[in-house]
This record gives structure tokens, C-alpha cells and sequence, in this order.
């Protein structure tokens, strides 16, 4: 088979593009760089940049590359951001994914693995959080994500098109420093921007109903995120039909802020004391993955704890910045 992934500059996206092409699959990526890196992909992966909204664009690529299945990553992915600015999240989210299942119809693709989120769950108020539980989510970008899901099981369906959805939980870490997460969006680098700076971490809220009072979550290494792509793909391609497999991707495993953040105080060799501030709206007090069905289903489990993530994550961010100077 040949891929195309979107968004596969990205990121989590080279991450998966690696991942797939290393293990012998045949690799195309698409990405209109608005926060993808060229240089994170080897040579030997092609890249078409633009748009996924340039519907013609993304015609020639299918035809051009002979793509029989497509990984889409490709998304805007900001809670805050899509809370000030739902039109932008619905188009290129909504309206981009429209597009490009358009194109995949009319070009008889065949594979269609979905990258989703678990904040299509919004705040359940469960132990762990299965498959079952139900989506209720609380921002345009959850919105976005569940109508995608839906969007993509209805296509297969009345297209006979196999497709995966892949509910994402807290992603970290770097398979390599050069692929690290450059944002400062996800808790891990928030913590290394402050101390970066000489300034104390921040926790949003200290008085959950929690063991130590902060969030629980459950992180995932991105590496081990590329490998649950891989593990899909291969099911999708040994696929007939309309068959749909919608799964989370997490250890099945809290830790909490404050856990994070004393790992990340360990790692940097920074002991500044994080200063509590407000709850931030929305925040669940736990978000937990319960990762039985991807194993069952597909024999895949995250092998990668969090220790290697933070480090990997501190590695790849020192090397973005240099100035950073603690540890």
C-alpha cells in the first residue's frame, strides 16, 4: 500500500511518517506548514505542500502518488484558540476533512485511518474512560473531533471504505531531539518554557478531588503513537469493506500535575517550587484511557513510561533552545 499522511510534518505527524516508512510502508505527505517542519522528514519521504481546502491539490496527490490509503493528521488543535475562533476550527477541521473524504471517494481509496482526540469525551466523571463511555465534549476542537469521527464512519459505511479512529489521550515526548514538540501548548513544555526562563512552574488548580489535589491524566509517548498508527494501518489494510475500528490510545495509567511535575523538577535538576494558580475552565479532574480494546483487537500496548518521556521531551527541548541552561 501507499499512505498519504497529512499533516505529517507535524509534530506527532513525522512521528508517525517515520514510524510507518521505517517498518517498510510506502509514505507520502501532505502538509501545508502552517505548523510543520520540512526538515523533520528524511528525503525519502515525498512532501506536497498546501492545503487540504484545495481540493484540486489534493486530486493530483492521490492520482500522482497512487495513494490506496490515507492517515489524517492534518488539524487545528488549540482548546483556547478554538474557543476565540470556532469558524477557523469547523473549516479546517469540518470542512477540510469534507474535502479531502470527497477526494478519497471519487479515487476509490479503499483505507482511512482518522486521528481523533479524547476530548471528545469532554469531563466524564469515571475511573477509566472506554470506548463506551459517552462524548460529550465541551469546546469547539472536541466538537470538531467528534464530528470528524462521525463523518469518517459515515463515509465508510456508504463507501465500503475500512477506517480507524484513534482517540488520542495526553501526548509527550521526543522519539528523537530533533522531533520534539517546539510548542508551548502541552504541560510538559509549559513547565520547561518557565523554568527555561528562571520563572516557577504553574499547576492550574490544587484542590481536585484527587489524591494530592491536582489533575490526574494519562500520557502516551508520541513514539509509542506512531506505532499504534502502524498497528492500525496494518489492520486497516487487511480490511474489506465498510469495517470501523475506534479505539483509545493512552497506558491506562493517571499521574497527576504535581507527580509531572516533581519527574520534571528530577529530570531539568530545577527544584523551583511550582506556584498554584486557578482552575482553568473545563479542566477534568481526571482523564484516564482505559486501553483494553486497541489491545484486544489489535495486540498493541504502549511500552514507553513517563520518565522517558519527560526525558526525552527535556533532550529534544534543549536543543531547540539553547539557552536553556538548567540541569
Amino acid at each position: 500500500m501507499t499512505w498519504l499522511i497529512t499533516g505529517g510534518a507535524g509534530y506527532i505527524g513525522a512521528h508517525v511518517a517515520r514510524s510507518m516508512a521505517a517498518a517498510g510502508e510506502r509514505v507520502v505527505v501532505l502538509d501545508d506548514l502552517s505548523t510543520g517542519v520540512a526538515d523533520r522528514l528524511p528525503a525519502e519521504i515525498p512532501l506536497v505542500r498546501g492545503s487540504l481546502l484545495d481540493r484540486g491539490l489534493v486530486d493530483r496527490t492521490l492520482a500522482g502518488h497512487g495513494i490506496t490509503g490515507v492517515v489524517h493528521l492534518a488539524a487545528k488543535k488549540q482548546v483556547g484558540e478554538s474557543v476565540e475562533q470556532p469558524l477557523m476550527y469547523y473549516r479546517e477541521n469540518v470542512h477540510g476533512l469534507t474535502v479531502l473524504l470527497e477526494a478519497v471517494v471519487a479515487a476509490r481509496v479503499r483505507r482511512f485511518l482518522f486521528s481523533s482526540s479524547a476530548a471528545v469525551y469532554g469531563v466524564p466523571d469515571v475511573e477509566l474512560i472506554t470506548e463506551r463511555t459517552p462524548a460529550v465534549p465541551i469546546n469547539p476542537y472536541g466538537e470538531t473531533k467528534l464530528a470528524g469521527e462521525w463523518l469518517v464512519r459515515a463515509t465508510g459505511r456508504s463507501h465500503s471504505i475500512a477506517t480507524g479512529c484513534l482517540r488520542y489521550f495526553n501526548v509527550a515526548g521526543a522519539g528523537r531531539p530533533d522531533l520534539a514538540d517546539t510548542g508551548v501548548f502541552n504541560i510538559i513544555p509549559m513547565f520547561f518554557d518557565r523554568i527555561s526562563r528562571g520563572e516557577a512552574p504553574r499547576i492550574f488548580g490544587a484542590d481536585y478531588p484527587t489524591p494530592d489535589g491536582t489533575c490526574v491524566r494519562d500520557y502516551i509517548h508520541v513514539a509509542d503513537l506512531a506505532e499504534a498508527h502502524l498497528a492500525t494501518a496494518r489492520w486497516l489494510a487487511g480490511q474489506e469493506g465498510a469495517r470501523d475500528l475506534t479505539v483509545n490510545i493512552g497506558r491506562g495509567e493517571g499521574v497527576s500535575v504535581r507527580e509531572l511535575a516533581d519527574l520534571v523538577a528530577e529530570v531539568t535538576g530545577d527544584r523551583t517550587e511550582p506556584v498554584v494558580e486557578a482552575r482553568r475552565p473545563g479542566d477534568a479532574a481526571r482523564a484516564v484511557a482505559s486501553v483494553g480494546l486497541i489491545a484486544e483487537e489489535l495486540g498493541w500496548t504502549a511500552s514507553r513510561g513517563v520518565r522517558e518521556m519527560v526525558e526525552s521531551a527535556w533532550e529534544g527541548w534543549r536543543l531547540h533552545h539553547p539557552a536553556a541552561s538548567v540541569g
